[in-house]
């Protein structure tokens, strides 16, 4: 029988640098999922990144050896275009993003733009931002009063081949050129993002685990939310991070395949 280290029902893992780096799965990490699920406890992949669908992650972590269902998966992406459709439903939108959120927003009945005349621009991790759509989105709010809002705070993401500029960099230079900042960012370590989660879970934050390789999303959003915390190093922080003793995360690991013994 495996030992699970704690005891909460509730497990939400990143994905990025914790349960697979780039298309290769972290070691352990099948194994550890496989044995909270026959121990019955309910697991939920939770990723700030917008480039991909839900069913998209499902089938990567089915390929990659942990078979999942795409109503497992709650990324940026989904969160962002629910929430935008309870602030204002159906508005045209301009998207710094990539195909899959752009889908989605279509999705959920918004009217994406590819020009300035918005009420919204989407802000997104964005490996195709240039000029071009620098200056739509400044025109969006000058001529407009476009308002900002945005999928996640992470300045890098985890590759196979190390760090890449993520989300920030984009929202940063929005905000650089329109003097407007960015009203709501909705992943981690936002609880827009978290209640998502636990409502797809089905447990409160009390009896829920954050597992994860960023202290300033992942482990800031558990402690701040209730959440038991376990931070992973086999993504983006280090051993040596003075914010891990700031923060005290319940369990420090070198990788998830410790949570199950």
């Amino acid at each position: 029988m495996s030992a699970i280290r704690l005891p909460q029902r509730g497990w939400l893992f990143d994905l990025d640098g914790t349960v697979y780096l780039g298309e290769a799965l972290i070691p352990g990490a099948a194994d550890t999922i496989a044995a909270l699920r026959a121990a019955g406890r309910r697991v939920a992949f939770l990723s700030n990144k917008p480039l991909y669908t839900r069913e998209d992650y499902a089938d990567k972590l089915t390929r990659l050896g942990v078979p999942t269902r795409p109503d497992e998966v709650v990324n940026s992406s989904i969160v962002l275009a629910r929430h935008l459709r309870r602030l204002d439903a159906g508005a045209p939108v301009f998207v710094i993003g990539e195909p899959p959120l752009i889908g989605e927003l279509r999705a959920h009945g918004f009217e994406v733009r590819a020009d300035a005349d918005v009420r919204w621009v989407v802000i997104a991790f964005d490996r195709t931002f240039d000029y071009a759509k620098l200056n739509t989105a400044l025109q969006a709010v000058r001529r407009h009063d476009a308002r900002l809002i945005a999928t996640n705070p992470d300045r890098t993401c985890p590759t196979a081949e190390g760090e890449i500029p993520d989300c920030a960099g984009m929202m940063a230079a929005v905000e650089a050129v329109t003097g407007k900042t960015v009203e709501v960012v909705v992943g981690k370590p936002s609880p827009i993002i978290l209640e998502v989660a636990l409502q797809t879970l089905g447990v409160e934050a009390r009896d829920c685990v954050m597992v994860g390789d960023r202290i300033e999303t992942d482990i800031v959003m558990g402690k701040r939310l209730g959440l038991a915390t376990v931070l992973v190093l086999s993504g983006i922080t280090r051993a040596d991070d003075p914010r891990i003793a700031e923060l005290r995360p319940d369990l420090v690991v070198d990788s998830i395949r410790a949570l199950v013994s």
